[in-house]
């Protein structure tokens, strides 16, 4: 056997692959080639990625089930039809797949809502989309998700069926695109769609040009650098240079809450800010409400539905309610517009450009400047605990339908524990109650927390001491919705210290998150269950603290400077304690039910939840996150694929090869293997052997210039053996021992190491 044969068939071995020039012959008997396999993984990823996002609305919202289908038959639909199917016909096919789509999600449009849709309004809710909107912000999310699933999918296979590979990753990018535009393609999702566009176009271009093994290999390390740059600098390729860091770092409550007017993503470790924000003069104390959500994703809250202008009158609470005159001037910027609920007429500066939510909320056109003034008048509902005991479950289809809402993927676990807190109540109000105790009882307040990973309901339930508002808020909402409670997420600000009758001034640490469940014939009613004193504490704190280190703007001339004899809000003789800041000794007890929707109980323990599971994962810290795992697979795959064309797994196996004999056959099998080992060390210290020249001839002419008499021994033993067919176990086993001999002198390290 010559050294070319040696190099053949070490080459058909993790070798380079230059011997190969077949290249990928496409279709065959067998199935399709390695390239146009490729293609298809990446097409297939690029599906994936779009499609994780509509699994994303549909697990939401309802229908993710059958979402899998609809993207199923897509795909079976385009590979059947991909065979005969012509290009024009399919774009025309594609069109009347969307077409239908469209007319299914108008018919799903609420009648009240269909007859307000005009052009201009589906043009602007486009533009809204392609700037930024989310899809879940769609009253119907789910059944746009459905609707517009079969579309792409079913263009971009079929594409890739045709050997369209360029139009195939264009179709399923544009999908992609819209998701990202829309801010809804995160950037890990965004990330693999590139790749599975780049992976497309590429293995797509190397099938039909006839492409090699090396080029596979240096596709295959390009894709795989992609990903791991990309990851490890925590930027999306030509994207907005998103970080991939879940939480990069959440600021203060009041930035996430309030100024983040439409979607709430429930952060890690953030601050309260001193900073006054407005005044007030009401008649009465009350939280001052800026945005109600609706829409739970389980990392946060979604407000559905956009926003009408002003009409000049809003509708009051459907049962009985009391007037609550407020009159807000900002001092600082204000984004928004704080009233107590439930506003039913706005008079001032803002009443020009003012808009209204679909959930009864007051939004500004423009923010507040310094100095500015409105005037709001609130209805607040006025009833007893007993009232709202028989109230009854005898909801409004609407209200039902939007705000019972859970993601499919809610666990098992946490509709368990909250049939246990307030499964044994027969209404509404004392299920809220069982919930909101059982969560001041069970957890702590504090605002350094690391946000978990999955639904953070979840996690705070069952893996977490302690959080703040939006923890507390979001668990205590989706506990009631597991078992059939309207309820709703809201944010505003606590009604901040109190400075005259009739007077208060509201800081960026009033900004708060509290629950609104609600109860036949009267309305929203608010319950608070995050712990009062704590809370009050945690702001009394950072206040005491930004007056001793003279921040500005955390003073007015009505506050207190510290060293005045006046309470601060979180002392426990001011006059804001209390669950929502008011003097308890003015209001008897019925009076303070009826504001706060509750008793009044504010008690917190120390100790974790009943059988909460240790976030202790071992002295080793538990096994890195499925992220990293992947990244790591995919950086190991980029490098064997490097390392195969360059020749670094050729040389790594030659050299195992050369040291290594191997499990030993019978005698001949054994010496003809020995002196292959010696013919390519040969090769390597001297030159191959020529085509046509013989073992001995070779030999001869080595050993001119120095070959050692050993090296000749073993072609004596292999001739017997390649030519007598006789050959002993004993000369065998010299052979294999003097070609040893001769690989550890003549490879140094290597004898090194092994002396």
């Amino acid at each position: 056997m010559s050294v070319g044969d040696i190099r053949s068939r070490l080459s058909g071995v993790g070798g380079t692959g230059e011997t190969d020039t077949a290249g990928d012959t496409g279709d065959t008997a067998s199935g399709i080639g390695p390239f146009r396999l490729g293609a298809f993984v990446g097409v297939g990823l690029l599906v994936l990625a779009y499609g994780n996002v509509l699994y994303y609305v549909t697990d939401i919202v309802g229908g993710s089930g059958l979402l899998l289908a609809v993207v199923a038959g897509s795909l079976l639909l385009a590979t059947a039809l991909g065979r005969f199917l012509r290009l024009r016909s399919a774009v025309v096919f594609t069109l009347v797949l969307f077409a239908g789509g469209f007319a299914v999600y108008l018919l799903s449009i609420p009648t009240s809502q269909l007859s307000v849709l005009t052009a201009d309004r589906l043009f602007g809710d486009t533009i809204a989309l392609l700037s930024g909107l989310s899809v879940l912000r769609l009253t119907e999310a789910g059944v746009w998700a459905l609707a517009i699933a079969p579309g792409p999918t079913f263009l971009a296979w079929y594409l890739v069926v045709r050997r369209r590979y360029v139009l195939s990753a264009a179709a399923g990018g544009a999908a992609l695109t819209f998701f990202v535009l829309t801010g809804d393609a995160n950037p890990v999702v965004t990330l693999a769609g590139a790749i599975g566009a780049a992976g497309a176009v590429g293995f797509g271009t190397l099938h039909e040009r006839g492409g090699t093994q090396a080029q596979f290999d240096t596709l295959a390390t390009v894709l795989a650098a992609m990903i791991v740059v990309s990851a490890t600098l925590s930027l999306v390729p030509g994207g907005a240079a998103q970080p991939l860091d879940p939480d990069p770092g959440a600021g203060t409550i009041e930035q996430n809450l309030v100024s983040a007017q439409d979607e709430v993503q429930i952060q890690g470790s953030i601050e309260l800010s001193p900073q006054v924000r407005f005044s007030v003069e009401s008649t009465e104390p009350q939280y001052w409400k800026t945005t109600s959500f609706d829409r739970y994703t389980g990392g946060g809250w979604v407000r559905t539905e956009g926003t009408s202008p002003y009409p000049g009158r809003l509708q009051s609470p459907p049962g009985a309610s009391r007037p609550v005159r407020q009159t807000v001037t900002a001092e600082t910027r204000l984004d928004a517009l704080p009233s107590a609920w439930k506003p039913v007429s706005l008079s001032g500066s803002a009443v020009g450009n003012a808009q209204v939510t679909h959930q009864g909320d007051l939004r500004p056109g423009t923010a507040l400047l310094p100095g500015e003034t409105y005037t709001v008048e609130s209805q607040v509902p006025q009833y007893t605990r007993e009232q709202l005991r028989r109230s009854g479950s005898d909801y409004p289809s609407e209200i039902e339908s939007t705000y019972t809402q859970l993601p499919s993927s809610t666990s098992e676990r946490l509709r368990i524990r909250s049939a246990e807190v307030a499964g044994g109540y027969d209404n509404p109000y004392d299920k809220a109650v069982a919930v909101r105790d059982y969560l001041q009882e069970n957890k702590t307040y504090s605002l350094d927390v690391q946000r978990p990973s999955g639904d953070i309901a979840d996690r705070f339930l069952f893996e977490m001491e302690s959080g703040y508002c939006t923890y507390y808020a979001t668990t205590m909402v989706v506990m009631l919705r597991s078992q059939g409670v309207p309820a709703r997420f809201v944010t505003g600000y606590t009604p901040g210290e109190q400075v005259g009758e009739d007077r208060y001034v509201v800081r960026g640490l009033d900004s708060h998150a509290w629950v609104e469940v609600y109860f036949a014939d009267v309305g929203w009613v608010r319950f608070d269950p995050t712990p009062a004193s704590d809370r009050q504490n945690a702001e009394a704190t950072r206040l005491d603290q930004a007056r001793l280190d003279g921040e500005e703007g955390v003073d007015t001339t009505e506050t207190q400077p510290p060293n005045e004899t006046a309470t601060t809000p979180g002392s426990p003789d001011a006059n804001t304690t209390g669950i929502n800041g008011t003097n308890n000794t003015t209001l008897n007890q019925e009076r303070l039910i009826e504001q706060l929707g509750g008793d009044g109980n504010t008690t917190a323990a120390t100790t974790g939840p009943p059988g909460a599971e240790s976030a202790d994962d071992g002295p080793l810290g538990g096994l890195p996150d499925t992220r990293t795992l992947a990244l790591g697979l995919i950086a190991l795959v980029g490098a064997v694929a490097g390392a195969r064309r360059t020749g670094v797994t050729t040389r790594a196996y030659r050299s195992v090869w050369l040291r290594f004999h191997g499990k030993r056959r019978d005698p001949t099998t054994d010496t003809v293997r020995a002196f292959e080992r010696l013919e390519y060390l040969l090769a390597r210290q001297y030159r191959p052997r020529r085509d046509g020249e013989t073992v001995r001839a070779y030999l001869d002419a080595l050993s001119r210039v120095g070959l050692d008499d050993r090296a000749k021994r073993v072609g004596s033993i292999y001739e017997r053996a390649q030519y007598a067919g006789e050959v002993s176990r004993e000369d065998a086993d010299e052979a294999i021992d003097l070609v040893g001999q001769l690989v550890t002198e003549r490879t140094p390290i290597i004898g090194r190491l092994r002396s």
